[in-house]
């Protein structure tokens, strides 16, 4: 690889984190409903995953969490009063409202943006388009700030351009990049970007899931591509096989992910699968690159293993020497098929050679694993120079991080305890805070004012 990287930058879970059962679709999300969690466990989870990778060489940064519960939303549904009096109306009248509104869903960046490297873009800028997440309403309240924190830690316009999230309505869902791999040779030169949609909203002769819903449309996989500025060369659209998303693949990178010239994925992750893989060949080799597929069994790992153990939902890194480490939660190792099938993969001579295992379980229990909580990234040296140094990974930025969490953070929240007008204003001193530390700027509703 040349010098240039794949940043991942990871979401600091928010201080209103609580399993509400939100997600439909996602089994783990609806399964831990009105559990108590746990906040300040669940960002020093989040932390430690972030250090770790920071210490093993990869560049690593910080995607600042929201402002919850978000008491506009709750304005524009017909709340009014002091913002106390919002939130306990709305917990009074309306705790589901309250519930979503209190959501630190934002944790999960690999649904904050879709990103195309300069490599593949028409201007040669990084482009970031934010998702409009339309398909849940905890989710969709959350482009505007994502935007706002995305434009202020890639600030340099001759460098990276920010676009506004798409019409936010079903023809044009759009989940971000947890439905969004890019394959390279190297990660700064040209590549292949690979769509991956659940249906198909303007033509009828795709097929849909029956059971749970399709959070990715064709048409905004292709709406991205064209703001973007890409290439037709450099693009694949896939499918995600309907009868996976009802058994609880609610995004693509449950079921695949990929890095560099390498996708790791299930034998039922997409429709017409070998037609699928032989274009991402035949263009990877355009690129320049040797496409490497590792296709998972269903006789090895069955989609309900896949799902319960969050196994593609994971990371996968290029070391110096061209070998790849895969980052798995915790989960992978207690599922005996999952665990047996990992130790095979890495002992097998091919390009995956290290697994790594991470305790992420007051995440996992929301329904998010490793790649959930990360936006991948890629730049070269000149860019990340240009991107925001307070947002990236350090000893010292992770020490003023938990210390920040301890200072500001609960130990406990049950969905009684989102009620409780003291939670916002504990969120809005924290996060007043945080932006200070990461030199954000004025970036959060309250902020605004």
């Amino acid at each position: 690889m040349s010098n240039a990287f794949e940043v991942n930058f990871d979401g600091l879970v928010g201080p209103t984190h609580n399993y509400s059962g939100l997600s439909y679709g996602n089994v783990a999300s609806t399964g831990n409903q009105n559990a108590v969690s746990n906040p300040r466990l669940a960002a020093k989870q989040g932390l430690a995953k972030m250090k770790a990778l920071h210490d093993m060489g990869f560049k690593q940064g910080v995607l600042a969490p929201h402002e919850r519960p978000d008491v506009a939303s709750l304005r524009r549904l017909g709340f009014s009063g002091t913002d106390a009096q919002v939130v306990e109306r709305a917990a009074k009248e309306a705790p589901a409202i309250l519930a979503a509104a209190s959501s630190a869903s934002c944790m999960w960046t690999a649904n904050a943006a879709t990103v195309s490297p300069s490599g593949d873009t028409a201007d040669g800028r990084v482009h970031f388009t934010p998702a409009n997440l339309n398909n849940k309403f905890h989710r969709s309240i959350e482009h505007p700030t994502t935007r706002r924190i995305l434009q202020a830690m890639f600030a340099d316009e001759s460098r990276f351009m920010v676009h506004e999230a798409l019409p936010a309505q079903m023809h044009f869902g759009d989940e971000g990049a947890a439905n969004h791999t890019r394959f390279c040779h190297e990660y700064d030169g040209a590549g292949v970007e690979f769509f991956v949609f659940g249906a198909a909203a303007f033509d009828s002769r795709y097929p849909a899931p029956t059971r749970f819903p399709a959070r990715q449309t064709l048409e905004a996989c292709q709406a991205i591509a064209r703001l973007h500025g890409l290439k037709e060369e450099g693009v694949v659209y896939a499918q995600q096989d309907p009868a996976t998303i009802d058994a609880g693949v609610f995004h693509n990178d449950v079921i695949s992910v990929g890095n560099a010239n390498v996708l790791f994925h299930h034998e039922k992750s997409f429709l017409h699968q070998a037609d699928v893989l032989a274009e991402l060949d035949r263009k990877l080799a355009a690129a320049g690159g040797k496409f490497i597929a590792i296709e998972v069994p269903l006789a090895e790992v069955s989609v309900e293993e896949a799902v319960k153990s969050y196994l593609f939902n994971s990371q996968l890194l290029s070391k110096p020497e061209g070998k790849m480490i895969i980052v798995v939660p915790e989960e992978c190792r207690n599922i005996e098929r999952v665990w047996t099938y990992l130790q095979k993969l890495v002992s097998s001579g091919g390009p995956i050679d290290e697994v790594r295992v991470y305790d992420l379980k007051q995440s996992m229990q929301n329904g998010g694993g490793p790649a959930c909580l990360r936006l991948r990234v890629a730049l070269s040296e000149r860019e990340i120079a240009a991107v925001n140094p307070n947002v990236m990974m350090s000893d010292a930025l992770f020490g003023t991080l938990n210390a920040w969490v301890d200072k500001h953070y609960r130990d406990r929240i049950a969905p009684a305890d989102l009620g409780d007008p003291q939670l916002l204003l504990e969120c809005r001193t924290a996060l007043d805070e945080l932006t200070g530390i990461l030199r954000l700027g004025s970036v959060y509703p309250f902020q605004l004012l």
